[in-house]
């Protein structure tokens, strides 16, 4: 504040810092500019001052400030002057407020509680609107890097498998054309995980995802882990101890999901543990919880970005993760996974090169509910039977590869590329499956489907959905269609075949009653 007296402003000054505002009583003009740079919420001068400012220091102080701020001006004018200094005022001062003396302390105390409730509500919004706006950058910085990675990611698989190809075209050397098939399985079996992780983030997300909970132990989950990433464990020479204090701890989970929890933080401990390194697992029972721990003695986490790394398309070291892999979804799908089961995870390093760990914590299934712990089924590769299979797909390539490995298993099969030739052909060759793809041109797969349902004498074909489109949603669509079983595109052999068993199966226990 800068008053006509020292007086006047001691006086003022008691009165507001007795209401809770804090006050600074200025020498002169050029001492109000510092205290505007240095953050004061509200200016309080005489006419006077505002007068001698003929080099305009005041206005050029208002324009440095940052555009949402308008600090409030309050104007003590002399009598009968207020008309003059509202239009004398520069445009640089904002909106200002003239008070002719003589001023009553009290009201004025009123109107500087007003202007400051209201600028420092203007303040707050517009710190959180600049909070917003950095996320939505850092978001939009995030997108474009995973978009880069995932061109990255998504091209790495091809160059082996396109060599494969070439090698394979060339070769007749057994072992040279094995090695190649091995490199091409391995590699499409990478392209896939990337894929299935895009798809059940976006399943997560839109709350498509569904749980399918059974009583299981503890080991089988950890087995199951352990399994699907032994290969890069072996690969990288790492070694691997498990210590688990009771694998028969029993949990109301879903084994696939759970398993892909502890897969992805053993991956992520791989990629990040150079070659001879350690990862260990430890499991233990804490009260109502399993604790499930996976370490390693790898790169680790600075401090700053252990916060950052269950975030979405989060990358702790991006360098080092375009080299080894990976689109930064990995540890937020264990995230995701883990709190629909109702438990929590945390991340945890000593920081750069002294490694990290991964804490789980999920409820342990109450023993004395429900049935009895189930084991999953094994599967087996079932011996092929001989059918008729008529494979509809619009891409040729997809359909002759696929015919391909069923005539190779001692199927009977012809093609067609969408829905009238495939009607046709059902006339025709009279199979007894259609495998048939969903996303076809002009008819649909569901308009194939229900037109093959309507139509007498298909009562005992078999339909099978084979296709990309793999949600809860789509299953639904699909059975209601007419189709016995949905198949997601890319479909193992085995998977297949054994679809085809259990379709065989079905029609054998029907003839039996």
């Amino acid at each position: 504040m800068l008053l006509p007296t020292r007086r006047d402003s001691e006086h003022a000054r008691q009165l507001f810092e007795e209401a809770g505002i804090e006050c600074r009583i200025c020498r002169d003009l050029a001492d109000v500019c510092r205290e505007l740079r240095e953050g004061a919420g509200a200016l309080l001068i005489t006419d006077e001052a505002l007068a001698s400012d003929s080099a305009g220091q005041l206005a050029e102080a208002m324009r440095a400030q940052a555009p949402w701020s308008t600090v409030p001006l309050i104007v003590v004018a002399r009598e009968g002057a207020s008309q003059q200094v509202e239009r004398n005022a520069s445009e640089d001062l904002g909106s200002i407020i003239v008070v002719e003396r003589p001023v009553r302390m009290r009201p004025l105390l009123s109107l500087a509680l007003s202007v400051l409730r209201g600028h420092t509500a203007l303040r707050r919004s517009q710190l959180v609107l600049a909070q917003q706006a950095e996320q939505l950058r850092s978001a939009d910085r995030r997108k474009d890097e995973f978009l880069a990675t995932l061109a990255h990611e998504l091209r790495n698989p091809l160059a082996p498998i396109r060599a494969g190809l070439d090698l394979l075209g060339q070769s007749r050397d057994q072992d040279s054309s094995k090695r190649a098939l091995e490199v091409m399985n391995r590699q499409l079996q990478h392209m896939v995980r990337l894929i299935d992780d895009l798809l059940d983030v976006s399943r997560i997300t839109q709350g498509r995802l569904e749980l399918k909970r059974q009583r299981i132990e503890l080991g089988a989950v950890l087995d199951a882990a352990i399994e699907s990433t032994r290969p890069h464990v072996e690969r990288n020479r790492h070694q691997l101890r498990v210590d688990v204090e009771n694998r028969a701890l029993l949990l109301d989970a879903d084994l696939t999901r759970l398993a892909q929890v502890v897969s992805n933080l053993l991956n992520n401990a791989c990629k990040y543990t150079p070659a001879g390194g350690l990862i260990e697992i430890r499991a233990r029972q804490r009260g109502a919880e399993v604790v499930i721990e996976v370490s390693d003695n790898g790169l680790g986490i600075p401090e700053t970005q252990l916060s950052e790394v269950f975030e979405m398309f989060s990358q702790v070291n991006r360098t080092l993760e375009r080299s080894q892999g990976g689109l930064g979804i990995g540890l937020a799908l264990v995230r995701q996974l883990v709190e629909m089961h109702g438990g929590s995870v945390a991340a945890h390093s000593e920081g750069p090169g002294l490694g990290s760990t991964f804490t789980l914590r999920l409820p342990i299934a109450d023993a004395r509910a429900g049935a009895e712990g189930s084991t999953p089924e094994s599967t087996h590769t079932p011996h092929p039977l001989k059918k008729r299979i008529l494979v509809v797909d619009d891409n040729e390539d997809a359909a002759d590869m696929l015919s391909l490995m069923l005539q190779q298993a001692e199927y009977d099969t012809t093609q067609a590329s969408d829905g009238p030739s495939a009607l046709a052909a059902v006339e025709r060759f009279t199979p007894d499956v259609v495998i048939l793809d969903i996303g076809l041109p002009g008819m649909s797969g569901y308009e194939v489907a229900r037109a093959l349902r309507r139509k007498k004498g298909n009562e005992h074909l078999e339909l099978i959905a084979l296709t990309g489109w793999g949600s809860r949603e789509d299953k639904q669509k699909a059975f209601e269609a007419g189709f016995n079983v949905h198949l997601t595109k890319p479909v193992d052999a085995n998977m297949l075949y054994g679809a085809l068993a259990e379709l065989e199966r079905r029609d054998v226990g029907a003839s039996t009653h």
